[in-house]
């Protein structure tokens, strides 16, 4: 063989070697990123509570000399100030925060309860061994499965439409606990009518969330917990962009993200603080909220 020859061989060996290697080194950064990705985004509050306020858009609310406690939320919490609903009207959007998808649901009219038995957040959760309840203001009684009552809406409690989750898990706002160290796990709450903007003013729903969830939100900063507020959708006039802000010990105060999230990352970011593996719907697509967590 002559020396060029030789020559090529040992540089068509090293090349391939390099190729394996770098080969290699993707499949292990690949699996080391999703290692990472899963194990340690997201953070593991020993308890979360949503609040989900009515159809006002971003630039309503954050900012707005009419919301001064939700705004001390953002100062002190964190603010994703590119969080965007699904579509129009509400129901369909709380459908989507809870299970992944609208499930066929399209308008405000009253469904069927326990019409699916599709994958969602509450099913998950009491599947994985862990506590679940949403506290529903002005329900008529725990589990009442009625349309509506007084300024109470069922197009507001998604819950109610899974035949997976125990309507008894289905609370009123009274039965929210005074000691927050019985809440469980993860919960909802979903503030009536007038209470969360919809047909009262955003002062209204601000003095409200002060009132009722504000004591919980300081027990959160030194209790390893967290509160989210967020929206189901715009005023129609603001490509649904709605105020979300997060609250408690795992999040970095003062701290924002521009990241263009929406209720389908929300719900996977609230799967993946529970441990949970399954994720519901659009959620398996979907991405953590990540850039707001305290180290």
């Amino acid at each position: 063989m002559s020396g060029s020859s030789v020559l090529r061989r040992a540089r068509t060996v090293v090349a391939s070697a390099a190729a394996l290697a770098a080969v290699g080194f993707g499949l292990w950064t690949g699996l080391g990123d999703e290692s990472a990705h899963a194990a340690g985004a997201v953070p593991t509050p020993d308890h979360v509570v949503v609040v989900v306020f009515e159809n006002h858009a971003y630039s309503q609310v954050i900012g707005s000399s009419s919301a001064p406690y939700l705004n001390s939320l953002v100062s002190g919490g964190a603010n994703l100030s590119q969080f965007y609903a699904e579509t129009h009207p509400s129901q369909p959007n709380y459908f989507a925060l809870f299970s992944g998808s609208t499930q066929g649901i399209t308008d405000d009219s009253c469904y069927t309860p326990g019409f699916s038995s599709a994958a969602n957040l509450a099913a998950e959760q009491l599947a994985a061994g862990r506590t679940w309840a949403s506290y529903n203001e002005t329900l008529p009684s725990q589990g009442s499965t009625t349309c509506s009552s007084g300024n109470y809406a069922r197009k507001h409690n998604p819950w109610f439409g899974f035949s997976n989750v125990p309507t008894s898990t289905a609370k009123t706002f009274t039965q929210f606990p005074a000691d927050y160290a019985t809440l469980p796990q993860l919960s909802f709450v979903v503030p009536n009518l007038c209470s969360d903007m919809h047909d009262c003013s955003v002062s209204t729903g601000d003095t409200w969330l002060k009132n009722n969830l504000g004591a919980y939100a300081t027990w959160a900063r030194t209790h390893n917990s967290l509160l989210v507020v967020t929206f189901d959708e715009d005023n129609r006039l603001a490509g649904n962009r709605i105020p979300t802000v997060l609250y408690g010990q795992p999040v970095t105060a003062g701290s924002s993200s521009s990241t263009t999230y929406n209720h389908y990352d929300l719900l996977r970011t609230l799967e993946d603080s529970q441990g949970l593996t399954a994720h519901a719907g659009n959620a398996a697509a979907a991405k953590d909220i990540t850039g707001i967590w305290a180290s």
